[in-house]
Formats: C-alpha cells, sequence, structure tokens
C-alpha cells in the first residue's frame, strides 16, 4: 500500500471507514512525515503527539462502536496558529498573544473536528497575518518546500507549505486578502476562499470584531486536490448558531451552463508573460473538458473593490493596530501599517460601505451574466521572500500584483486558487471566481483544469 501520509484525504478516509487502515497508523504516518521534513521548513509550529494519537484512538474506538464519524474521519489537518483550537495559544504570530490559550474551536475548526479528522498541528503565518509573506519573531520564518528563495505565500503560509510538504492532507487557512489563496499559489496545491456566511468563523478568544472583519474575513481549505477541497469545505461548511453571518445555503446550487468568461488582464493589472500563460492553458484546458471559454477585456471594478477591502481591513482602528504592531516589533507587520498608511487612513467607514453595495449589486449582475471568471491568482509569479521589505518600491509592486485577491472578498464571493504547474521550479497558477455560494461552480472548473494537467503530489522539500 502506497504510504499513508501521500494518499488523498478521499481515499484514506474510505480506507479508515470500511477499517482497511486504523486512524492510528493514518496519525503515526503522519507524525513520521511531520518529524521528517518540518525541520526543513516550519511549517507546523505547535504540535502535541500525545494529543494527535488520544484523537486517532477516540477515532478507532467510535468506528469500532459503529458511529459515523463523517467525511473526514481519520484524515490528518493542520490548523493556521490564528483559529481558536481549544488548549491552544491563538498567536496569530505575535509573541504578544503567547499565552492566548483557547477555551473553545473557532467554529470552522469545531467542524473539522466533529467530522472526524485528526488535529495534527498548528501552522505559522505572518504577524498579525498582515502580509503575503510567513515571518514572525515569535515562530520564525516558514520556507517554502519548493524553492526556499520565494515565499511560501500568506498569511496562511505554514498551511500551504504544510500541504506540499504532505503534513497533513489539508489545511485551514483563513483569508481576509488572499491568505488562503496565495499560499496554494506559491506552493503549488489547491486552496479555496469560501462565500461570506458559507464558514461559521469567528475566534471566541478575541471577542468581537471589526466590521472589516466580519464581512472580509473567512475560513476555507488548502489541499493537493480538488476533490479534498470539496470534502473539506461540506465538513467546514457546518451549521453553527453563533456565527451572524453563517448561512445555511445548500452546497450545490441551481445547474448553469459550462461555461467560463476569462480576462487575463482585469483593471490593469499587466500580468507577466508567465501569467497569461498560464490563464491561456487553463482556458485550453476548460474547452478539452467540454467548457465553453468566451475571452473579456474587463470585469467590474476589482481596483477600487480593493482599494476599499484594504480600508475596511487595515483602516479601521489603523492608530489601535500601529501601536500594537509597534510594541510587537514585527518588521513585517510594521512595513504593511507604515506603507500604507496615505491609502487607508483616515477612515470613513459609512463612505466605504456605501461604494461597497454599489461593488456588490455590479458583481453580483455580472455573475448572474457569467457562471464563472477564470484571471490570475496574482500579477506576478510568487515572489522571493519578504520582497516586500526591500524598499518602497518593492512595496508597492507587491500590493499591485495582489489585486485579484484583495478585491474579490469586499464582495463576499467565493475563489478558488488552482495549480496549473511550475515554471522551472516556481510554481504557477490561476484563479477562478464565481457568485456568492456557488463554490461548485467554481470546484467543477477547477476540477476539469486540474484534470488537463499534472496531478499535484506531495514533495521533499528543497533545501
Amino acid at each position: 500500500m502506497e504510504e499513508l501520509w501521500r494518499i488523498s484525504a478521499s481515499q484514506l478516509a474510505g480506507l479508515i471507514r470500511s477499517k482497511q487502515v486504523s486512524a492510528k497508523e493514518s496519525a503515526e504516518a503522519a507524525l513520521k512525515r511531520l518529524y521528517s521534513v518540518n525541520p526543513m521548513i516550519n511549517a507546523v509550529v505547535d504540535h502535541r503527539p500525545g494529543d494527535v494519537l488520544a484523537q486517532a484512538s477516540a477515532i478507532d474506538a467510535a468506528i469500532a462502536r459503529g458511529e459515523d464519524l463523517g467525511p473526514l474521519a481519520g484524515v490528518p489537518v493542520t490548523i493556521k496558529i490564528g483559529a481558536d483550537q481549544k488548549g491552544y495559544a491563538t498567536t496569530d504570530g505575535m509573541r504578544l498573544q503567547r499565552d492566548n490559550v483557547a477555551a473553545a474551536d473557532n467554529p470552522a475548526v469545531g467542524n473539522m473536528r466533529k467530522s472526524g479528522a485528526i488535529l495534527l498541528g498548528r501552522t505559522n503565518c505572518s504577524a498579525v497575518s498582515y502580509r503575503w509573506f510567513s515571518t514572525n519573531l515569535l515562530h520564525g520564518d516558514t520556507k517554502n518546500p519548493r524553492d526556499p528563495s520565494i515565499t511560501p505565500g500568506g498569511s496562511s503560509g505554514g498551511a500551504g507549505a504544510a500541504v506540499a510538504a504532505g503534513i497533513g492532507q489539508i489545511a485551514h487557512g483563513s483569508d481576509i486578502a488572499g491568505s488562503i489563496r496565495f499560499p496554494a499559489y506559491a506552493c503549488g496545491v489547491h486552496g479555496l476562499r469560501p462565500s461570506l456566511g458559507r464558514v461559521p468563523h469567528f475566534n471566541p478568544s478575541w471577542g468581537g470584531r471589526s466590521i472589516g472583519g466580519q464581512i472580509g474575513a473567512v475560513s476555507g481549505p488548502i489541499a493537493r486536490t480538488i476533490d479534498d477541497l470539496r470534502l473539506a469545505l461540506a465538513a467546514m461548511a457546518a451549521p453553527n448558531l453563533y456565527d451572524p453571518w453563517y448561512a445555511p445555503v445548500p452546497l450545490e446550487g441551481p445547474p448553469r451552463p459550462k461555461s467560463v468568461v476569462m480576462c487575463v488582464n482585469p483593471d490593469g493589472l499587466n500580468p507577466v508573460p508567465e501569467v497569461i500563460a498560464a490563464v491561456r492553458d487553463a482556458a485550453s484546458r476548460l474547452e478539452r473538458a467540454g467548457w465553453n471559454v468566451e475571452e473579456i477585456s474587463e470585469t467590474p471594478s476589482l481596483r477600487e473593490a480593493a482599494d476599499i477591502q484594504a480600508k475596511l481591513w487595515l483602516g479601521d482602528g489603523y492608530e489601535a493596530q500601529l501601536d500594537m504592531a509597534k510594541i510587537e516589533g514585527d518588521p513585517g507587520a510594521l512595513a504593511c501599517l507604515n506603507g500604507m498608511r496615505d491609502k487607508v487612513y483616515p477612515f470613513d467607514l459609512s463612505k466605504a460601505l456605501i461604494r461597497r453595495d454599489l461593488l456588490v449589486r455590479a458583481w453580483f449582475a455580472f455573475f448572474a451574466k457569467y457562471p464563472v471568471l477564470l484571471m490570475p491568482v496574482s500579477g506576478e509569479l510568487p515572489f522571493p521572500d519578504n520582497f516586500d521589505l526591500r524598499d518602497e518600491a518593492s512595496f508597492e509592486r507587491v500590493w499591485h500584483a495582489q489585486l485579484p485577491q484583495v478585491g474579490i472578498p469586499l464582495m463576499g464571493l467565493p475563489a478558488l486558487s488552482v495549480s496549473t504547474g511550475l515554471v522551472d521550479r516556481v510554481p504557477v497558477g490561476v484563479q477562478l471566481v464565481a457568485g456568492r455560494f456557488r463554490e461548485d461552480l467554481c470546484l467543477a472548473a477547477g476540477e476539469a483544469i486540474e484534470a488537463g494537467g499534472t496531478p499535484v503530489a506531495p514533495i521533499d522539500p528543497i533545501v
């Protein structure tokens, strides 16, 4: 039998449900892989082997009693350090929060636990989850297993690196401006940002959230196969009564034509040739799979959407965020806030929400006409690690390239980052976007793109 850490979550869960493999064997294989490769990439920054094996024993006992534990029974998953997991510190990459031990699970984490998943370990992120890089003063730097000279993405960089290196079949991530989609892109795997309200998401340890956090931040999965994303989404999207944004909408929507609209240069992004080639290659794969592909020159505004999203994320409570970053002393957090000051501060909440209302309606009308949008994840290939800290021009270049990631969350839309291959050893991919609660359309198109290329497999880290 193939090594358990290599196979998909769907395959592994099937083996465990049929008692061909035990959850304990699954956990032991996952821990062995973690011990083998994590020292090279620092993707998992907190794990407790005793806890992992205890979870596995409980799952095996439940299966022996004939209980149905759900779609992820015995599947090892990792959890981002910015999400509450009972008994673990929710640090979000900050020394200031090293003692912030959660008394209860984030509902997305709790839903995976209830689905039978084995919570394997906690993955690294950038301090305060501010950047598309994954470094902080508390846990150190996470390296990209495909190439240590490039970013593993951020803020859920540890999640992307773990999945790419075979540490768990699925990783939990969170996304307010690309923090699921970019790590998947940078590490050569797949990542799904669900619709606002699809997956219940909040941290009990943090109390109330800003309006930007409420309408912009979501939990979602990173995995090596589209089918595993679908499985993880079903688990994570179970109801929770305490998230006021949660909406009990079916995972499968009404039938729509197998039709994709492609925009290679949205809102003056001016992507590099390798990114354009990846988008056109994905379009060709879709056409070969029987999808109709139409090219358009523009979409509703992404640039204004990105500007407003940045204001809601960083401008609301800007001074308090800056004071916290100064106390923490993290260079990346300070560079982010100082570099964005003129764009997001002072902050006018009423004006931002009025403009959001107009943009949301424009995008909803767009997806009433077109089922799925195909476009870049980023205007560039994954950046050299910590590229945004080099100088002001580099910081601006990073923010410009990430326009397709920052803008989409403002409208609460689902977006899927699909790996399409490598440029030398640097990953590249594409982004699929659909109407609200139509993750099923993104996943269907993503599956066609995936099937037309080389399957993603876990790799041994390059050092």
